[in-house]
């Protein structure tokens, strides 16, 4: 669905995005995370084709966000949610909804057809009349996406869909976005949290300018960092230590009388080192394992990039 090969984007002697290059298939949920100015907006954008690239290319299906040509018919196939809803807040959500739908060259017919849809899916059919400046901000996120979705794009663009919303609302679009998905949707995700990144990314890419990793969660886990297990003793002493470091050979941090080992598979390694400790002597009073979080994967990578 989305092909990306060097694509760079430079704004006078900045450079806002550089060499990116992934792919995205058909229906995946793709998230790219990032810090405030890591060029996710322009990477969209770029990908909309509501600016134009500096170096490299990316194809949406077999457009080319290159062409002028074929950026008209990428904007035909996409939708974009953008962080600023941009609705017209003095007019209902059926007009909103019925003035994009003239813009994509709906008929008649196909805007009646799809507002009602949308509004249904949605659950807005009871406000369909009321001005959208007196919803609520996950009301208005949803107008927003209804309104993407109005010409049945193949591709979805979210840029921070849940920016600013309440928990109730941000697990509402997260939910829809799921919806979309089951829908067969490809969905393409700007967002700097790190929950909703785990919780509905099928992968993930990190940027910081360039692309720093790219994978799934939980790939992304195992590649940036081990699991950790802690085990805490009534005493800790060089005869324990030294069993320890003839079966392993990860680091070992001591916090009081607690033991922190890095593993790279907790259910084979763990047995082997309770069993060194016993030997040794130990007394285990408890053992408990840690996997590690988004946040430890991502300012891992974060950080790791000079």
């Amino acid at each position: 669905m989305i092909d990306v090969e060097g694509l760079t984007k430079l704004y006078d002697d900045f450079t806002a995005v550089d060499q990116l290059t992934f792919k995205v298939t058909d229906g995946e949920i793709f998230g790219l995370l990032g810090p405030n100015g890591a060029g996710k907006t322009s990477t969209i954008r770029m990908l909309s084709c509501l600016i134009s690239k500096t170096s490299g290319d990316a194809r949406i299906g077999d457009f080319s966000i290159g062409n002028r040509e074929d950026s008209i018919n990428i904007r035909k196939i996409i939708g974009l949610v953008s962080e600023n809803v941009g609705l017209y807040e003095e007019l209902s959500a059926y007009r909103n909804l019925d003035y994009y739908g003239k813009l994509y060259g709906l008929s008649e017919t196909q805007r009646k057809e799809s507002i009602k849809h949308l509004l249904e899916e949605f659950d807005l059919l009871e406000f369909k009349d009321r001005p959208v400046g007196t919803f609520s901000k996950g009301m208005k996120q949803k107008v927003a996406i209804a309104r993407a979705l109005s010409h049945d794009p193949l591709l979805l663009f979210m840029d921070e869909p849940t920016a600013n919303l309440d928990p109730e609302a941000a697990k509402i679009v997260r939910d829809l976005i799921l919806k979309l998905k089951g829908e067969g949707k490809t969905i393409f995700l700007n967002t700097h949290n790190l929950d909703e990144a785990q919780r509905i990314c099928d992968r993930v890419g990190i940027l910081k300018t360039k692309l720093i990793a790219i994978g799934s969660p939980d790939q992304l886990k195992e590649s940036l960092r081990k699991d950790r297990t802690v085990i805490e003793l009534d005493e800790i002493n060089d005869k324990i230590l030294e069993a320890i470091r003839k079966v392993v050979s990860s680091e070992i941090e001591i916090d009081g009388k607690k033991l922190s080992i890095d593993v790279r598979n907790p259910k084979t390694e763990n047995p082997v080192l309770i069993k060194a400790i016993t030997s040794a002597g130990g007394n285990i009073v408890s053992v408990s394992q840690f996997s590690p979080t988004m946040e430890e994967v991502y300012l891992s990578a974060v950080r790791g990039k000079k």
